[in-house]
């Protein structure tokens, strides 16, 4: 189970709706989503398997107060993954609040979507029924690449039932089939903040945001480091370009380097790691950086224009054998 997904279930586990519409929508969407209905010689029964156990008791509560019956609820251990499992099960009377439920229409039938009267109901039932359909098979995924608020529906018209109550809420989703089921998501953030408060979750959605916040903080940050390192990587090698491009200059020239192109040529050999700011304020007398980039232009010019003159490797030809990045 993803991270955030416990304690948003150990949260809303613990609301309750005022509402009777909203108490039936909830646990008629949990029956639905959690395994539903059972037909065995004409016998109805109504049956949910849930992996957690604050969800289990949620529903066992929920009936309990609606039809005033005790259902019958057994942990069941799951070899698989280390944890109980949860089956609460409804035999006695199971068609009479399949039927109350909406789970089965006029003619008997099972419904595969969702019952007409949560459908059609008001927004709080709605959100009820997302609760409940949360409970029975909903994750919540970090904030990020992926991050999700995602149901795993029983079928097709469950997933566009489920994915028409958030409609209702004026939250975004989408539904889709993916891993060989139908499922309904909800990726934006706000979306996601939007529905874990309609669902009552308010200390998940605190905690979703700080999580958000986070993961924004350090994605500008590594952007920024990113950025950091790049711009040392282009000033290293700009900075061996010029180097080169200086002691070829002097070859080139020899005793016919002017005398401030020379002494700027020198502390640029001497002091490769220096910006050009650092560079004029060692020059004597001092120089602004324009200056500086202005006579290394001129020593690189005059010496490539003699190169060409000679016929020998100029300046830049010296760059492009040594493998170095050229700017």
């Amino acid at each position: 189970m993803p991270a955030l997904t416990q304690p948003v279930k150990d949260e809303i586990a613990g609301i309750y709706p005022q509402l009777a519409s909203s108490m039936v929508a909830e646990i008629s969407t949990m029956f639905r989503f959690a395994g539903g209905l059972h037909i065995n010689s004409g016998v109805v029964t109504l049956q949910a398997e849930l992996t957690h156990p604050g969800a289990a008791r949620h529903l066992w509560e929920l009936v309990h107060k609606i039809y005033r019956i005790e259902p019958e609820l057994i942990a069941v251990k799951n070899s698989m993954r280390n944890g109980n499992h949860y089956i609460l099960r409804i035999v006695n009377n199971g068609e009479r609040i399949a039927r109350r439920l909406g789970l089965l229409d006029p003619k008997g039938r099972p419904v595969r979507g969702l019952p007409p009267q949560i459908v059609g109901g008001s927004k709080a039932d709605a959100a009820a029924a997302w609760r409940g359909a949360f409970l029975a098979r909903g994750t919540l995924l970090e904030p990020g690449r992926n991050a999700s608020l995602e149901i795993t529906c029983p079928s097709l018209e469950a997933a566009y039932a489920i994915g028409g109550l958030a409609r209702r809420l004026e939250i975004p989703y989408r539904a889709r089939e993916s891993r060989g089921a139908h499922r309904v998501d909800i990726r934006e953030g706000d979306a996601i903040s939007a529905m874990l408060a309609r669902m009552g979750a308010s200390d998940a959605v605190i905690r979703w945001e700080e999580l958000r916040t986070e993961r924004e903080v350090n994605g500008n940050a590594n952007r920024l480091a990113n950025f950091d390192d790049a711009n040392m990587r282009r000033s290293a090698d700009a900075a061996v370009v010029a180097v080169i491009r200086v002691k070829r200059a002097f070859e080139i020239l020899g005793d016919d380097v002017p005398a401030n192109l020379r002494e700027a040529g020198e502390y640029r050999i001497q002091y490769p790691e220096d910006s050009l700011n650092l560079l004029g304020e060692r020059l004597n007398p001092p120089a602004t950086k324009d200056a500086v980039a202005g006579r290394l232009r001129r020593l690189n010019t005059m010496a490539d224009k003699k190169a060409t003159e000679l016929g020998i490797p100029t300046t830049m030809d010296v760059v492009a054998e040594s493998g170095a990045d050229a700017f």
